[in-house]
């Protein structure tokens, strides 16, 4: 069995989604991308697994709702757009699962959760309660109390590095992380046409480290570099890691029907 045919047999998912899988370019929410994120999430629930989503979004759809012509610059701004933009969030996510029969429970986060022991059991304990109950999680920072990830520090603060934490957390089979990009490339795709996809990493070495560029959209935090932090701390934890593109959440069942796309991250105990 190779490493691809192993993921058909994993139980327990951590999906995460960034800003850019969320809205149009233009910063709108794209809500068919949701609606069709939420059916394919509920199938995959149906079919007898479990799924955690790591949702970033709440600064880019708190400034569509509100309307804004750009992101906010000072952290109270950003704040108060989060807090909008969370509801608002929440609110769709509720409604698109509530269609199929499926309920959400939101989970939000800050570093010091998972660095106090007690309060780490405390929500491994919420984990489990919510899946034992058939409750989807979705989990984002709290951009209203944490300042990391909207001041652009790959600290606990962007959502890549948040769903490899969450992934170790709730001891999930694979991670699967769904961005703008088709996976992880020897260079960037968008500056080198002749860049290569890379199917399958076994080793997170100084050379792919130095493959990585900066941030990705405008409305997102997280780059390359996040994501290759978040293989690293997720194969670390025993998680496979997939990063593949979200632009039709149709790929997911891809991913999990053990086909070749994205780029796989083998954890180490799980290699051959």
């Amino acid at each position: 069995m190779n490493n691809r045919d192993k993921i058909k047999d994993y139980n327990r998912i951590v999906v995460k989604v960034g800003t850019s899988t969320l809205t149009y370019s233009n910063g709108n929410i794209n809500l068919s991308r949701i609606e069709k994120l939420a059916r394919i999430l509920s199938d995959i629930m149906n079919s007898g697994k479990e799924v955690i989503l790591v949702t970033s979004g709440a600064i880019g759809v708190g400034v569509s709702k509100l309307k804004l012509k750009e992101k906010p610059k000072t952290i109270r701004e950003k704040q108060a757009v989060a807090a909008v933009g969370q509801c608002e969030l929440m609110h769709i996510y509720s409604k698109f699962f509530g269609e199929y029969s499926h309920v959400v429970g939101q989970v939000l986060l800050t570093r010091d959760v998972v660095e106090d022991d007690h309060v780490r059991n405390n929500v491994c304990n919420t984990f489990e309660t919510l899946m034992e109950n058939g409750i989807i999680p979705i989990v984002n920072e709290n951009d209203t109390v944490a300042i990391d990830e909207i001041e652009n520090i790959v600290r606990f603060g962007d959502n890549d590095n948040l769903s490899a934490i969450v992934s170790k957390l709730v001891k999930a089979d694979i991670l699967i992380i769904l961005s703008d990009i088709d996976g992880f490339y020897d260079s960037d795709p968008r500056k080198n046409e002749n860049s290569k996809l890379i199917r399958e990493i076994t080793e997170i070495t100084e050379e792919l480290e130095s493959c990585c560029g900066g941030a990705g959209s405008s409305l997102g935090t997280g780059g390359m570099i996040t994501k290759l932090s978040a293989a690293k701390a997720a194969t670390e934890a025993g998680v496979d890691m997939v990063l593949a593109n979200g632009e039709n959440p149709e790929i997911l069942l891809n991913i999990l029907n053990g086909e070749e796309v994205g780029t796989l991250f083998i954890s180490n105990n799980k290699q051959k």
